[in-house]
């Protein structure tokens, strides 16, 4: 009775199985059949759901593997910035100065008229000739002075006939003397006649000399030899010794640059000092001196005047505007192209590498800029290694790789 319930019980089970298995085997076709329908969707998202966490995983392994040395010493080192540095040493440099100013005479001489005057004949030059002393430039009418000079002359001539026939009664009355038929006081008196007349030769001849010396004013010369700059007369123009300027000349041809200058330059620039000068539109440059500086400034402008004596060249124009380079001496002191020289609210400054490759702020003052550089009047001895560039982007006690320039830097 056991055995049999037992075997009932086996078969129950067995059959349970065969059941259960087949339905586990018809739920897996269905679900292949559903994975089927669905794959492409489902392996597509998987794909990039994978993709993300990778990426992820690998980002996060970079960023450990760079912070896990960030306290060790090659990548400190990396962190040191490599500047160019420059030992400045000590040049001679020779001091100059640029300015710009007028041309104009050095001397310029204005001629009018000098004698009684008259109306104006002929006009003998013009503007740009070159004259010599004494030459005439513009000839006025003189006939009546010639006239005068003439009826001067008549006259002379008649007082010397007085004087001859007053010579003559002397002479005579000499002789007569010894005889007793003339007195002694005739005599006198014939020899004070003879005197008058000569006396009255004279006189003509004066009177005569006036006359010509006043016919010969009434022309207008030149003073002096140069160049003509100005003609304000004309033929027919009637001029007189209260006429204005008739003609204006460069005494020599002597010309002069007046440079203007700043209050700080004028300060350096010495009498005797050479300039170069170079009119606006011309390549040329003229050598010229300093033979004059202001002793005034304009208060207005804050700037004084530097006359420069130039030599007579017709390319130079007075009016003319030019420009000028002075030297103002020499100096010897370091001297730093501009980008190693910072400046703050206290003043000019460089960056001076010392021991341990430690940079330090040292104050300098600057002196004249040249085209090579500016001047270190003041703060360096020129032995000092300083940072030639990037001096803008560190600051003091820090540590810097120092690198030499070269020739061509």
């Amino acid at each position: 009775m056991n055995y049999t319930s037992k075997l009932d019980k086996d078969r129950a089970e067995v059959v349970s199985k065969e059941d259960l298995g087949a339905q586990t085997g018809a739920d897996g076709a269905f679900e292949a059949h559903e994975a089927q329908a669905q794959g492409p969707e489902k392996g597509s998202s998987r794909l990039i759901w994978l993709g993300v966490a990778g990426a992820f995983v690998l980002i996060v392994g970079i960023w450990f593997y760079l912070h896990s040395g960030a306290e060790t010493g090659p990548v400190e080192a990396a962190q040191v910035p490599v500047v160019t540095v420059v030992k400045p040493g000590r040049s001679t440099v020779v001091g100059t100065i640029t300015a710009t100013g007028s041309l104009a005479a050095r001397r310029a001489m204005p001629i009018g008229s000098v004698g009684e005057g008259g109306e104006v004949r002929r006009v003998l030059v013009e503007p740009g000739d070159w004259v010599k002393s004494g030459q005439v430039l513009a000839v006025v009418d003189s006939s009546v002075q010639v006239q005068q000079q003439a009826s001067q002359a008549a006259q002379i001539k008649a007082a010397q006939a007085d004087a001859r026939l007053a010579q003559s009664n002397l002479d005579r009355a000499l002789q007569l003397v010894d005889r007793g038929f003339i007195s002694k006081a005739d005599v006198d008196r014939l020899t004070a006649t003879r005197d008058a007349a000569l006396a009255q030769v004279e006189l003509a001849r004066a009177s005569l000399r006036q006359l010509q010396a006043q016919a010969a004013r009434l022309n207008i010369v030149a003073p002096a030899a140069g160049l003509v700059l100005e003609r304000n007369v004309e033929p027919g123009q009637v001029v007189g010794g209260g006429s204005s300027v008739l003609f204006r000349l460069a005494k020599g041809g002597e010309m002069e640059l007046l440079a203007n200058l700043s209050e700080d330059d004028l300060a350096r620039v010495r009498v005797g000092a050479q300039a170069e000068v170079t009119p606006v539109g011309s390549e040329r440059a003229f050598t010229g001196q300093v033979w004059q500086v202001s002793p005034v400034i304009d208060p207005t402008s804050r700037q004084g005047t530097a006359r420069i004596a130039l030599a007579y060249d017709r390319a130079l124009r007075p009016g003319g505007f030019a420009s000028a380079t002075l030297t103002s001496g020499t100096v010897v002191a370091p001297m730093l192209p501009e980008s190693a020289i910072q400046s703050d609210a206290e003043g000019s400054f460089v960056y001076v590498v010392g021991k341990d490759n430690k940079v330090a702020r040292r104050g300098v003052e600057t002196g004249l800029v040249t085209a090579d550089g500016i001047v270190i009047s003041k703060g360096l001895a020129g032995t000092e290694t300083v940072v030639l560039r990037a001096g803008g982007f560190l600051n003091p006690e820090d540590t810097v790789e120092p690198r030499m320039a070269k020739a061509a830097d």
